[in-house]
């Protein structure tokens, strides 16, 4: 007990100094990445203006697998051995989560109606993807059924663990089956194959994301330690 209440003492202010970071990175990038997306990345020759909604929907699509992945991490860590930042950690990023899944989902709608001719087709990549917008909602549903916050972290923990099987199958949905969604244009063989004053925006967009995951989570694990320790 005297080691978990020692790490939590010694997070708290840590993450107190890091929150102002990581709220400036994330404006501040935001405002470089959607600038460069919306004014300087050039036309696409087949998309036309239509393809800038990928510089939302594409950092949210990596934010929804980032973040389960890195509840999984917290998970097994809770599963193997107790840790109460990554019980905190865990229970606070399904939420967010779940925002930035449902987020994708509608900007990949908006994106696919031009380009597609419909909001919403059955595709391995959208399906999957559809798949893990509900394990969140259940990871959530769970957090909340649950009233003793431990007891709580032990069954998200396990449903977690389960549900990361869904992660490779989003990754690599659009290389295992034929589907409408394009192929992976970025981390792949050989490279890019996208404009570079594209990929700059999507990675400033990315880090803009990344910065905000981080600094809500920081916040919101605050305020579980201070309210456990009423």
């Amino acid at each position: 007990m005297i080691k978990h209440y020692d790490s939590l003492k010694i997070f708290y202010p840590l993450a107190g100094r890091l929150m102002p970071w990581f709220g400036w990175a994330f404006a501040l990038l935001g405002i470089f990445g959607l600038y460069w997306g919306l004014f300087l990345a050039p036309i696409d020759a087949v998309q036309g203006e239509a393809y800038r909604i990928m510089f939302v929907h594409v950092p949210s699509a990596w934010m929804s697998l980032m973040i389960y992945a890195v509840m999984t991490i917290c998970a097994i860590t809770i599963l193997l051995r107790r840790s109460k930042i990554a019980e905190y950690w865990l229970l606070s990023s399904s939420s967010i989560g779940a925002s930035f899944t449902f987020l994708t989902l509608v900007t990949g709608s908006l994106w696919g109606r031009p380009m597609w001719g419909t909001w919403w087709v059955w595709d391995a990549r959208l399906t999957s993807e559809l798949i893990l917008l509900f394990v969140y909602l259940g990871i959530i549903a769970l957090g909340n059924a649950i009233p003793e916050k431990r007891k709580a972290a032990q069954a998200v923990s396990m449903l977690t663990v389960v549900g990361s099987i869904n992660l490779p199958i989003i990754k690599f949905s659009v290389d295992w089956w034929t589907t409408l969604h394009q192929p992976a244009s970025i981390f792949r063989a050989g490279g890019s194959a996208i404009h570079p004053m594209m990929l700059t925006a999507l990675l400033l967009m990315a880090a803009s994301f990344t910065c905000y995951y981080f600094w809500l989570i920081l916040w919101r694990v605050r305020i579980q330690i201070r309210e456990n320790k009423q």
